[in-house]
C-alpha cells in the first residue's frame, strides 16, 4: 500500500497493493490522488527547502521578534485552540459528517432509515441468529438490533475508533513536542503546545474524512473485524446493503439476511470471548507503542515550518517520517493482531458458510464476493490502514477459514468452539502454515487449570493438590508401617 497512514510506513514484509492499491485509493473519494489519499493541500510556496532550512526556528519566527509572536499564532485560529488529546475528536465527527452529507463517487446519498428498512433488518437478524443456531455452540450475542443510517454509524462508532488511534496519535503528538533540544524547550514552550495542538486538529480532519468516506461503504459494525458498535448491538447500514448488492444479480433479501448472517456471528463471538475484544485492542496499542520517529526528518521540518501555511506539517506527516520499530516486541505485537484478526474473520466466514449453505442458493456467490472484496484490500482494510499504520493480509483469512473448517470436520462444533475459551488454546501464525498438524494435535485442556486458580482467589482449600511427600520413597525409618513387599 503505498499510501502511508499519518506518515508510518508499513513493516517491510507486508504485501504491496501497487497499482492496483493505487486505483482503489483514487477510487475511494482519495481527492488528489495516491500522493494525498485525504485531499490536502500541497506544501506553500515556501516549500521544505525554503530559508531557515539551517536554523529550527528561524522559518517560524521568519522576520518577526518574539513580541510579534502572538500576531502569527493567531493567524492559526481555531487549530491553535484546540487543547484535548492526541486527536481533535470533535473536529473529527464534524468532518466525517460533512463527508457522509457530500454523498459517494458512485452517487448515492445518505438517508434516514424509513420502518421498513428498520424491520427488514430486525427479521433478518432475528433468522440469521436461529440458522447460526446449528453451526455454532455460541448462543447469540445480539441484545438488540438496529438499522443505521451512516451519519448514525459515524456517531456510533466514533468511541471505538478513539481507543483504536489515540495510542498512535499520542506517540506521534509527543514526537513532535520532543523534537527541539531539551535546553531550548523551555524557552519554546508556546512552539511546542502550538504543535500539538495543531497536529490534533490535523490528525481529527484525517480521521474524520476516512472515517466519514468508510461510512459510505461498510454494511454493519464488524466490517473491519472489530466491535466498533456497542456491545451486543447488531447493526445493518440498509443503504449500503442495496448498493452493495445492486450488481450481483442476487435478491436483496438474500443479501441482506447473508450479511446479518455475518453480523450476528461476529457478535456471538465478541459477547462470549470476554477477553477477546482486549486482546485485539491491547495488540494494536502495543504495535503503536513500539513506533519510533525519525527525529532528524521531523527537526527538518519544524525549521521550515511556515505558520502561514499549516498544510506543510500535513503534507509531512504522510512523508514515511515514522517507522514501525524493527524489534522483537514489535514483530510479536504485529503477529498477535494479525493472527487474531484472521482468526476471527475465517471463523466467521466457516460459520456462517455452514449456516448459509444449505438455505441460501447465492450462498457460495456471495461468499466469494466478500472474500474477494476483503483479499482486494476493500475500502474496509483500507481505512483500517490509513487510521492505525497496519494492513491485514488477505491470504492469512483463507488459511484461516480452511482451519476452522477443519477442526469443524476434526473435533465438531462444539469442539472447534471451545478453543476460544483461552487465548493460549487458539492457533498461531505457525498453525496456519500447518492446519492439518494443528487439527490433529492433541490440546491441552485448561478447565483443571482455571478451577484451581478459581478456587485460590475464592480462598477454598484446594482437595486436589498432592501432598509434597506423596509418591517419593520413605526416608530412613519413616515407613509408613506397611510391608510394601520389597526388600
Amino acid at each position: 500500500m503505498s499510501d502511508t497512514p499519518f506518515g508510518f510506513g508499513l513493516p517491510p514484509e507486508e504485501p504491496d497493493d501497487g497499482d492496483e492499491g493505487k486505483k482503489k485509493d483514487q477510487e475511494s473519494g482519495g481527492g488528489q490522488g495516491p500522493a494525498n489519499p485525504f485531499g490536502f493541500g500541497s506544501p506553500g510556496a515556501g516549500g521544505f527547502g525554503g530559508p531557515g532550512a539551517d536554523n529550527p526556528l528561524a522559518a517560524m519566527f521568519g522576520s518577526l521578534n518574539p513580541t510579534d509572536l502572538g500576531a502569527a499564532f493567531q493567524q492559526l485560529g481555531q487549530m491553535l485552540s484546540y487543547e484535548g488529546g492526541p486527536v481533535n475528536w470533535d473536529m473529527a465527527k464534524q468532518i466525517a459528517r460533512q463527508t457522509v452529507a457530500q454523498g459517494t463517487s458512485d452517487g448515492t446519498n445518505d438517508a434516514s432509515v424509513g420502518p421498513a428498512e428498520r424491520t427488514a433488518v430486525q427479521e433478518a437478524v432475528r433468522l440469521a441468529d436461529l440458522w447460526l443456531d446449528d453451526a455454532t455452540s455460541l448462543p447469540s450475542g445480539a441484545a438488540s438490533t438496529v438499522a443505521w443510517s451512516r451519519a448514525e454509524w459515524v456517531e456510533a462508532t466514533l468511541p471505538a475508533w478513539q481507543e483504536l488511534v489515540d495510542p498512535v496519535a499520542e506517540r506521534v503528538g509527543n514526537a513532535m513536542g520532543d523534537v527541539l533540544p531539551e535546553e531550548m524547550q523551555a524557552m519554546a514552550g508556546p512552539l511546542i503546545g502550538m504543535m500539538r495542538s495543531m497536529g490534533g486538529a490535523m490528525f481529527g480532519t484525517q480521521i474524520g474524512q476516512a472515517v466519514g468516506v468508510l461510512a459510505g461503504e461498510v454494511v454493519g459494525s464488524t466490517d473491519i473485524g472489530l466491535p466498533l458498535a456497542p456491545a451486543g448491538k447488531a447493526a445493518l447500514l440498509p443503504v449500503n446493503v442495496e448498493k452493495f448488492g445492486k450488481d450481483l444479480g442476487v435478491p436483496q433479501e438474500e443479501v441482506r439476511l447473508y450479511l446479518a448472517l455475518r453480523e450476528a456471528a461476529h457478535q456471538r463471538l465478541f459477547a462470549h470471548v470476554p477477553w477477546l475484544r482486549s486482546h485485539l485492542f491491547g495488540a494494536v496499542d502495543g504495535y503503536a507503542r513500539g513506533i519510533k520517529v525519525d527525529t532528524a526528518k521531523l527537526e527538518d521540518v519544524v525549521g521550515q515550518f511556515d505558520p502561514q501555511n499549516p498544510e506543510q506539517l500535513q503534507d509531512a506527516l504522510q512523508q514515511g517520517m515514522f517507522q514501525p520499530e524493527d524489534t522483537p516486541e514489535q514483530k510479536a505485537a504485529l503477529a498477535r493482531l494479525e493472527t487474531a484478526l484472521a482468526l476471527v474473520e475465517g471463523w466467521v466466514d466457516a460459520v456462517v458458510h455452514a449456516a448459509a449453505k444449505p438455505r441460501l442458493s447465492s450462498a457460495d456467490a456471495l461468499r466469494e464476493t466478500l472474500r474477494r472484496r476483503r483479499a482486494s484490500g476493500g475500502p474496509a482494510e483500507q481505512t483500517f490502514a490509513t487510521l492505525i499504520g497496519l494492513e491485514l493480509r488477505p491470504r492469512r483469512l483463507r488459511d484461516a477459514s480452511r482451519l476452522w473448517a477443519s477442526l469443524t470436520d476434526a473435533r465438531g462444533v462444539e469442539g472447534r468452539d471451545a478453543l476460544w475459551a483461552h487465548p493460549d488454546m487458539l492457533p498461531t501464525a505457525a498453525d496456519l502454515d500447518d492446519p492439518d498438524g494443528f487439527v490433529h494435535r492433541e490440546q491441552l485442556d485448561f478447565s483443571e487449570l482455571d478451577k484451581m486458580l478459581g478456587e485460590a482467589a475464592s480462598g477454598k482449600p484446594d482437595l486436589h493438590k498432592k501432598d509434597p511427600g506423596e509418591g517419593r520413597a520413605p526416608e530412613d525409618g519413616a515407613g509408613d508401617g506397611k510391608d510394601d513387599g520389597t526388600e
